[in-house]
């Protein structure tokens, strides 16, 4: 924002080094840590060092702190700071805060939608994540890979990666086989009913009682697996009908959540290329083949010579011929770099499938594939109900999508009828349900990725606090200032009257969003971003109960109102990326 000014005092530096014969060194800037005023701040540590190196007898401490203020008396008072320091061999330079708070503002408003986007990286990464299992529902475990999954991406994106966004479905396998064999045997010949999602997880966690408590069962199942594994044209006829039911069931639901895919990974598509790499595997040498006793296995730590287990062995076929999701895995991996030229791949995956996650990656190395060291598994813990009660399919311990959005937009239409009485009912309809979704979503990504959510309704609608709401409040009360101005934005000017320390502080968080977006997209970790929204909305409240604005004198007026213009962008964008409806009133 300073770059300009910050080149015309390395260059000062340069010419200071040359008139006292000194070594010259390329400033190394970094920010001073925030308390009332912003600034810049570069180290003579390196230069006293060279100093030293080059024979002359120095203390280095004591020599760096000469050189920051030789160079501080050397520069005067440079254009757009307000005042320079030299302190224990650091020069320190502080910005004027009216030009700085005039930049930040002004760059906001400049750049709109795009402030905070980062510049083209010239880099592909794929975000593999939803990957839900056909024939079973869709609960509130598997949203939080959805709503991280999809942030992900758009964190991604507005960082500067070109981004595919992948979905991978699990639409056979033992837990299809199951259901199927449940339809087949109860329920054939039977259509879902609206609610497909909930009708297919009934049968499921039937189907899974049904076979625990029944004797034969089990065989009964495994020999309908075989059935499908011949391709046997009535198992596949039924399977193509049901996974249908499913998929569109699962539609619904990323229309429901704003989500969406560019390419959709079917299991199925990969089980017989799945098939063929594992022979190769057992022709290269890397995999085991002990059938019929046992299944075809890669001992990885042997192979890499491990003494201890770190990578254990990877089961990549059954002793009966039928495939893992191992099996599958592994080609879908090769697949993907091949078809879309990937830079990198990120699996959004529970925490729980860590080891098999490493193994998967390691097999790959080791059959060649170098793009395999940037294959990132991008774990997020469990979701459990009160109680701890980890949810679970097989138990039917589970909070369908549909139940909780439900019961948020119910508990959401109150709060809104309190605090807007006079909206329409299909008006407080809509915003009661984008408040209900984002209190969700936010609930989700507020909570660092590796630790357990606990659900619970009063946690997920938390109305006053850290939750989507009050940050979703902060951007109408803004909406609501601009709208009563008289006349178009004030034109950019450069405030005349000393600011309040609330509007530095959210000055200073606005001018944060750009480095938190790349210090997010970094780490993965949409958490910096949904704990700045809520700083942000903080300081921006902090700032309507101090400062007024439409009353003010002409000039302190027009300030503060390009300030409510920058927040409520800055909400917006910061919104925008966690996947947050910004409303405009509530």
């Amino acid at each position: 924002m300073f770059e300009a000014e910050q080149k015309a005092v390395e260059i000062k530096i340069q010419e200071y080094c040359r008139t006292n014969q000194l070594p010259e060194i390329s400033a190394q800037w970094n920010s001073i840590p925030f308390s009332g005023q912003w600034g810049i701040s570069t180290s003579f540590f390196q230069m006293a060092a060279q100093e030293a190196r080059q024979g002359k007898a120095v203390n280095v401490a004591q020599r760096a702190q000469e050189l920051a203020a030789g160079v501080k008396a050397f520069l005067g008072e440079p254009e757009g700071f307000e005042r320079l320091e030299a302190v224990k061999g650091y020069l320190n330079l502080y910005f004027s805060t009216a030009e700085y708070t005039r930049r930040v503002v002004d760059t906001v408003l400049e750049q709109g939608h795009d402030f905070g986007r980062g510049a083209l990286k010239g880099e592909r990464v794929m975000v593999e994540y939803s990957q839900p299992n056909t024939h079973k529902e869709f609960h509130v475990g598997h949203l939080r890979n959805v709503i991280l999954g999809s942030c992900v991406c758009n964190l991604l994106e507005f960082a500067g990666f070109d981004v595919v966004r992948a979905n991978y479905i699990g639409d056979i396998g033992l837990h299809v086989i199951k259901w199927l064999w449940n339809y087949l045997k109860y329920h054939n010949g039977e259509e879902p009913a609206a609610d497909r999602v909930r009708w297919m997880s009934e049968l499921y966690t039937e189907a899974v009682r049904r076979i625990e408590d029944e004797p034969g069962a089990e065989d009964e199942v495994r020999a309908l697996f075989m059935r499908w594994d011949r391709r046997d044209p009535e198992i596949v006829e039924l399977w193509k009908k049901t996974r249908e039911w499913s998929l569109e069931g699962f539609q619904q639901i990323y229309q429901l959540l704003d989500v969406h895919f560019d390419h959709i990974y079917f299991e199925s598509d990969v089980e017989d290329s799945g098939k063929g790499m594992v022979n190769e595997l057992i022709a290269r040498g890397i995999a085991r083949d002990e059938r019929p006793d046992g299944p075809v296995i890669v001992k990885l730590d042997e192979i890499l010579g491990n003494q201890d287990e770190k990578y254990r062995v990877l089961v990549v076929l059954r002793s009966d011929g039928t495939s893992l999701y191992a099996t599958k895995d592994l080609s879908l991996a090769i697949e993907k770099f091949e078809q879309f030229h990937l830079d990198r791949s990120i699996y959004v995956i529970d925490v729980r499938q860590s080891l098999y996650m490493q193994q998967i990656f390691k097999t790959l190395e080791i059959m060649g594939y170098p793009w395999a060291k940037n294959c990132y598994h991008l774990a997020y813990e469990i979701v459990n109900l009160p109680g701890n009660v980890t949810m679970s399919s097989r138990e039917g311990t589970v909070v369908l999508l549909d139940d909780l959005m439900r019961e948020a937009t119910s508990r959401a239409v109150e709060i809104v009828k309190i605090k807007n009485p006079d909206l329409s009912p299909e008006k407080q309809g809509e915003i009661a349900y984008a408040v209900a979704l984002g209190a969700i979503k936010y609930s989700m990504l507020s909570r660092d990725n590796t630790k357990i959510v606990t659900f619970d309704w009063s946690t997920a609608l938390d109305f006053n606090g850290q939750a989507a709401p009050y940050i979703q409040y902060a951007h109408v009360r803004a909406s609501s200032i601009l709208r009563k101005m008289d006349g178009p934005l004030p034109k950019p000017l450069t405030p005349e009257q000393p600011l309040e320390p609330t509007e530095i502080a959210l000055i200073d968080l606005i001018s944060r969003l750009p480095r938190e977006i790349q210090r997010a997209s970094a780490d993965l970790r949409p958490l910096y971003l949904a704990s700045l929204a809520y700083d942000m909305a903080r300081a921006f409240n902090d700032f309507y109960n101090q400062c007024p604005v439409l009353p003010a004198e002409p000039c302190v007026r027009a300030s503060r109102l390009r300030l409510v213009a920058a927040a409520r962008q800055a909400l917006a964008n910061t919104l925008a990326i966690l996947g947050i409806t910004a409303p405009q009133a509530m």
